[in-house]
C-alpha cells in the first residue's frame, strides 16, 4: 500500500518561485509571465488551492459489480446513509454488472487513486475470477488496495424435500449409488457455489453432474420443482426456504451452527473438516490510493459497519461482519485466491 503522498499533496513552499536576489521591481515580462501562469492553473495559488482542498470535496461512488438488489447492493445501501454523514458529502451506489462482475470491477481497477471510486466486491471478483480465468482484465492483487474485509457467510446444501437423504451420510451412500446420474444447480461456472460443492465431491468421494445456470433465482427455481437434486447457495438465500419446507438442508459449512438454522450440522461435525466455506464481501480501491485517504476510508466504513442497524440487517441476510484490518483483507484474499486456484486445477474446472 503507497504510504508516498502524491505531488498534490505536498507543501507547494518547497516548489514556489523564488523572488529575484536584487531589489528591483519585476518588469512587465515577469508579471505577464505570472499572470499567464494562474490562468493556465500552474501559479503558487492553484497549487496551494490543490493542496489544501480536504478529501472529501466531492461525491464518492461506490461501485457495485453486480445489478440492484444483489448482497453487495444490499450491504452498500445499508452504510451509505451514515458515511454521508461521516464524509459530508453525498455517497452514490454505481451499480456496473456485466461478464461476472469483470466489467465493474474493471472500470474501478482504471479509476484515478484518488477514494472517490470505491469497489464493493465479492470472493468471485477478488479470488475465484482470478484463479480461473487467465485472460481476467484486472488483477484483483495488483491493481487494488484493500479498506476492509466487509462480511462473510456460509453456503448450505440444500436437496429437494423429495429426496430421501435426510443428514450427510445417507447424501454420501445415495450419491454413490446413483453415481454421475446425481446433478447440481449453480449460479454459474466459477461460482462460489460451483466450487464450494467441487470441494465436496472430493472430500466424499462422490459424482453429480454440474448444471450451471444464468444466476441463483432460476437455479433456486428449479431445484425447488425437483428439475435438479441439490445445491449449495449462500445461508441467506435459503433460510426461509428450509424453514417452509420448501427445501431440505443437510449442511452448512461454517464452523459453527447457524443461529437462522441451528437444526442443521456443520461439515466439520459430519466429519468433513476442510469444508469450511464462506463467501464473502471486501471494499477496495484502486492502487495507489494516499495512505491517508486510505486510512480515512478504513476508519469511516468500519464505523459504518458496525452500527447495530447494518449488523442486524446482515445477520437478517446470513452475513457476519468482519471489519477487518486492511493487511488482513489482503492475506485473506491471498489464501483463498491460492485455495480455489488448486481445487479449479485438481478438478480441472474450466471457464464457460
Amino acid at each position: 500500500m503507497p504510504t508516498d503522498l502524491p505531488s498534490s499533496f505536498r507543501d507547494p513552499a518547497s516548489t514556489a518561485p523564488t523572488q529575484p536576489a536584487d531589489d528591483k521591481p519585476a518588469g512587465c515580462g515577469r508579471r505577464l509571465f505570472l499572470g499567464a501562469s494562474l490562468l493556465l492553473g500552474g501559479g503558487v495559488p492553484a497549487r496551494q488551492a490543490a493542496a489544501q482542498d480536504p478529501w472529501p470535496s466531492r461525491p464518492v461512488s461506490i461501485v457495485i459489480p453486480g445489478p440492484a438488489g444483489g448482497t453487495g447492493d444490499v450491504i452498500a445501501r445499508s452504510i451509505v446513509p451514515i458515511l454521508q454523514q461521516s464524509f459530508g458529502r453525498p455517497v452514490v451506489v454505481d451499480n456496473r454488472p456485466g461478464a461476472n462482475g469483470e466489467v465493474g470491477t474493471r472500470f474501478v481497477a482504471r479509476s484515478a487513486p484518488d477514494g472517490y471510486t470505491l469497489l464493493l466486491g465479492s470472493i468471485g471478483h477478488f479470488a475465484i475470477n482470478f484463479a480461473l480465468r487467465p485472460n481476467l482484465s484486472y488483477d484483483p492483487v495488483k491493481d487494488f488496495d484493500p479498506i476492509t474485509l466487509v462480511a462473510t457467510t456460509p453456503n448450505v446444501l440444500v436437496l429437494n424435500p423429495r429426496n430421501p437423504a435426510r443428514d450427510p451420510a445417507s447424501l454420501i451412500a445415495w450419491m454413490k449409488n446413483r453415481g454421475d446420474r446425481t446433478s447440481y444447480a449453480t449460479s454459474g461456472v466459477g461460482s462460489s457455489d460451483q466450487l464450494t460443492m467441487e470441494l465436496f465431491k472430493q472430500l466424499t468421494g462422490t459424482q453429480a453432474q454440474h448444471v450451471p445456470y444464468p444466476g441463483g433465482p432460476p437455479a433456486l427455481t428449479d431445484l425447488m420443482a425437483g428439475n435438479v437434486d441439490m445445491a449449495f447457495f449462500n445461508l441467506g438465500n435459503v433460510t426461509n426456504h428450509v424453514r417452509e419446507g420448501r427445501l431440505r438442508a443437510i449442511l452448512i459449512t461454517s464452523p459453527e451452527r447457524s443461529p437462522l438454522l441451528p437444526e442443521v450440522p456443520t461439515g466439520m461435525e459430519s466429519g468433513l473438516r476442510d469444508l469450511v466455506v464462506t463467501s464473502w464481501q471486501a471494499m477496495m480501491v484502486p492502487a495507489g490510493v494516499p495512505a491517508a485517504i486510505v486510512a480515512r476510508l478504513h476508519r469511516e466504513v468500519v464505523a459504518a459497519l458496525q452500527q447495530p442497524q447494518v449488523v442486524q440487517r446482515m445477520a437478517e441476510l446470513g452475513f457476519s461482519i468482519s471489519a477487518s484490518q486492511p493487511q488482513e483483507c489482503r492475506a485473506f484474499q491471498l489464501a483463498e485466491i491460492q485455495r480455489w486456484r488448486t481445487l479449479i486445477d485438481r478438478q480441472g474446472i474450466r471457464p464457460e
